[in-house]
């Protein structure tokens, strides 16, 4: 282990005696919001100092065991070399975890998100672009346990879409589901196509975290709010009281329209979600402008204009153009097997935060 690391190791082992001190003294025992703060300070230290206890155990196990060896007692240095080789990787598999530990968590990774998937270049063929990468992504959810539920939909009659919004609500959405946003390409031979001429189409796709309103604070001043009559199949369907919303961010220009829901409070509050979560993305994105190009990573911006995979139909591949994977199982992948490109990318991320936080 590196100086850096055992110093910076030393000094949280300094700040968890710190809190300890701390919660030990009665006016902080009585005081609830002081007393919570520090026990948060501390569960987030925990799981450091644990590993770090073991690290020095195992350095101290190490050492005597080299000691042994390099003893007169044939017998226990056998013994002891034998011990040294699990030791010295234990030491680098706890060393590494701790790195990790210390990285700087997005505190976005654990909320759930709002998928926005749009047809691109393609016409007809790009709704029912966007549609199979729906069904993908709900898939995928499944896989993991995960809630998906349709916010808001405009069907091209042909079973695509021109557009399709839903949420997916489960643990650690964000962090798995964020490297998702950008344009997905797919190469195949539209059914329509009677030369069996191979046509390229596109759809864009964006993973917006949910945000909290203490987040993001939108003034009532800022709002245009009309309503609508929801779309409907015809005769009963038809709704006849206006039940559909559509929000207009005067300062940005964002229009937020859902009808969906029966009721036009359920509409309004769903709308204001997916405006806050745009907003949000607006705010980091500009944040991420005005960093310099070296931090922003190897893994792409996540911006909506990058071109990050292609779904290859004649080839039976799909490829992801940021960490240069081929995957020749395409229906697979179309059915929720995402993990391999997902892994990549996840791994990637935290050896670049790694860099960051120079540990």
């Amino acid at each position: 282990m590196d100086e850096k690391l055992e110093s910076k190791l030393i000094e949280i082992q300094q700040r968890a005696s710190e809190i300890t001190q701390q919660m030990d003294d009665p006016a902080n025992m009585n005081d609830y919001v002081r007393f919570s703060e520090l026990n948060k300070q501390r569960n987030e230290i925990e799981p450091v100092m644990n590993r770090y206890h073991e690290l020095k155990q195992a350095q101290a196990e190490l050492a005597g065991n080299e000691e042994l060896a390099a003893g007169d007692d044939a017998e226990m240095a056998e013994m002891a070399h034998a011990e040294i080789g699990p030791l010295q990787a234990k030491l680098e598999r706890l060393t590494l975890d701790i790195r990790n530990l210390l990285v700087p968590k997005d505190p976005r990774d654990e909320r759930d998100v709002i998928v926005e998937i749009r047809a691109g270049a393609g016409g007809d063929e790009a709704g029912l672009f966007a549609a199979d990468l729906a069904r993908m992504y709900m898939r995928y959810a499944e896989t993991r346990r995960w809630k998906t539920e349709i916010i808001d939909e405009s069907p091209t009659g042909i079973g695509g879409y021109k557009e399709v919004i839903f949420n997916v609500k489960g643990k650690g959405a964000y962090s798995r589901l964020k490297f998702e946003s950008g344009v997905h390409r797919v190469q195949r031979v539209p059914s329509t196509e009677s030369s069996g001429r191979i046509h390229t189409s596109t759809a864009t796709v964006a993973v917006l975290p949910e945000v909290d309103e203490v987040e993001i604070e939108i003034p009532s001043t800022d709002l245009e709010i009309d309503t609508f009559r929801s779309r409907g199949a015809g005769g009963q369907n038809v709704q006849k009281n206006e039940s559909a919303v559509r929000i207009t961010h005067k300062p940005s220009g964002l229009v937020v329209a859902v009808q969906d829901e029966r009721s036009q409070t359920q509409n309004r509050l769903r709308a204001m979600s997916i405006l806050r979560a745009r907003l949000y993305e607006q705010r980091e994105e500009k944040m991420i402008a005005e960093m310099s190009a070296e931090k922003r990573g190897q893994i792409g911006t996540g911006d909506r204009s990058e071109k990050i995979r292609t779904y290859n139909y004649p080839q039976n591949r799909v490829t992801d153009h940021r960490v240069g994977i081929d995957l020749y199982r395409l229906p697979i992948v179309l059915d929720g097997d995402l993990d391999e490109f997902i892994d990549e990318l996840s791994s990637r991320e935290q050896a670049e935060r790694l860099k960051s936080a120079g540990v």
